[in-house]
């Protein structure tokens, strides 16, 4: 099994993860670094460990919440698709047996709410720590005046906390908003398909998704 360590320290991924990262900066995107990938890696598994699956699967989901973005050294547009051949090509030359490759190049080709779909447990886990991935520290932009409708959501976020409830099987989102800086509408301008797709992600994992905004159920 490849692991999550040599995933990290392999120099290729790390220089694609950067290089990729630098490409969305120059066009205005958010951070998409080793910080946004840690994050979603960690919560990739949890989510699927409180919900009682095995180590294994944790372990998939965990690497394919650190590759997920790879396909931004190519292209914005299609990079899950093109993330997902980069990751299989690099798994491959790892030595990963072919099974667990499939597994992790599929969540990676389908994390992206234009066209993904949660067709694997492992697939549900990373949309779902993915698209809650959603904070001001992501901002780039140092020109408040200048910010676009994404930077102004993100910037105005200044808690998110994805909670696994195993017991009631509830995954609820719980964000929390400064309205003076955007309003709660302007959140779902840009993310209603991101939540729609993380909707159907807790239920391919026998789950209800729910949304809290400022303490007040939206989902």
């Amino acid at each position: 099994m490849v692991t999550l360590s040599e995933i990290k320290s392999n120099k290729l991924i790390t220089d694609l993860i950067a290089r990729g990262n630098k490409h969305l900066e120059m066009i205005g995107f958010t951070d998409h670094g080793r910080i946004h990938l840690a994050i979603v890696s960690q919560l990739s598994a949890e989510i699927l460990h409180k919900l009682g699956y095995d180590k294994k699967l944790c372990d998939l989901a965990e690497i394919a919440g650190y590759l997920h973005d790879l396909g931004n050294v190519i292209n914005r547009e299609g990079h899950s698709q093109s993330g997902a051949l980069i990751a299989m090509e690099i798994l491959k030359r790892m030595g990963m047996p072919a099974s667990d490759i499939a597994i992790i190049t599929a969540a990676i080709g389908n994390h992206d709410e234009g066209s993904g779909h949660p067709i694997s447990e492992v697939a549900a886990a990373l949309i779902l720590a993915d698209k809650s991935h959603v904070h001001r520290n992501r901002v780039r932009n140092p020109d408040v005046a200048n910010f676009d409708i994404h930077d102004r959501v993100n910037y105005a976020v200044d808690s998110s906390i994805l909670n696994i409830d195993e017991e009631k099987k509830i995954i609820m989102l719980e964000i929390s908003i400064d309205t003076d800086i955007c309003p709660v509408m302007e959140y779902f301008e840009i993310f209603l398909h991101r939540m729609l797709l993380c909707s159907r992600a807790a239920k391919f994992l026998g789950c209800e998704f729910q949304l809290m905004i400022n303490g007040v159920k939206l989902l």
